[in-house]
């Protein structure tokens, strides 16, 4: 089946692959000789699903970027 792979998706953005479901959630893909697993919400079966979470993902990052960006502005140093 094609699913689309959100777990790299700030690094590598959403990949579509060929996987197999293995049940409880979770995907393979084969490729090569060392089988790769996404689980839960790393993987979905719709692009739309997919799009949704990485945008989650990318604005979950940008707040945590700014916290720490705020962090370092009160940073003194005497």
């Amino acid at each position: 089946m094609k699913a689309w792979i959100t777990k790299y998706a700030l690094t590598k953005g959403i990949l579509e692959k060929e996987v197999e479901d293995c049940g409880d959630g979770m995907v393979i893909e084969s490729n090569n000789h060392f089988p790769t697993y996404y689980h839960g919400t790393d993987w979905h079966k719709d692009k739309k699903s997919a799009i949704e979470k990485a945008e989650e993902m990318r604005l979950k990052k940008i707040a945590s970027l700014e916290k720490k960006i705020e962090k370092l502005k009160k940073m003194k140093f005497e």
